[in-house]
């Protein structure tokens, strides 16, 4: 199974789900399939990239986005990741991908991803997001207010905003 039909199973799943809090974590489950190995027999890095994709596409939608970035013309980017492999997963192996909002500030939302199995945590990545419209940053804002949860998501947690002025500096 490819990722489009991985796509649109999530497609699918998440239009049959109920609403929820997007600072509540939600979880996908997977296999890992020969398609999605590398040289080295595990998966490749770029495919937890990929996963990751998934599991904003899912919070998007099982959050109430879907409508406005189909009204407004709303385009979700990414602005950066710093992701940590901790252990490989392999072939045939089950894990399961939890997405949480973080917290959000003036421009970006923070969203962390965890990966595991049943041998433990397998990557754990902070990204950072954002919506776009006509090449315009959304503020993040307005997206918690059309998504239905402005009181739900707050402050970036101090050790994250550190860990992303760090990251920032490094690549200066």
């Amino acid at each position: 199974m490819n990722l489009w039909l991985r796509m649109l199973w999530i497609l699918f799943a998440a239009s049959c789900a109920p609403r929820v809090d997007p600072t509540d974590p939600l979880r996908l489950r997977f296999r890992v399939m020969p398609t999605d190995l590398d040289i080295n027999l595990h998966m490749t890095n770029s495919r937890y990239f990929a996963f990751m994709d998934l599991g904003r596409m899912d919070l998007i939608l099982r959050c109430g986005l879907g409508p406005a970035l189909r009204r407004d013309g709303w385009a979700p980017v990414i602005g950066g990741c710093m992701v940590q492999f901790r252990r490989p997963l392999a072939p045939f192996e089950r894990f399961e991908l939890t997405t949480e909002v973080k917290g959000c500030d003036e421009k970006w939302l923070y969203i962390e991803h965890r990966f595991s199995s049943a041998r433990g945590l397998a990557c754990v990545a902070s990204v950072r997001g954002a919506f776009l419209r006509r090449g315009a940053i959304v503020p993040p804002e307005l997206v918690a207010a059309r998504g239905g949860f402005r009181d739900h998501v707050g402050a970036v947690p101090d050790n994250l905003t550190a860990a992303w002025q760090g990251f920032r500096a490094a690549a200066e």
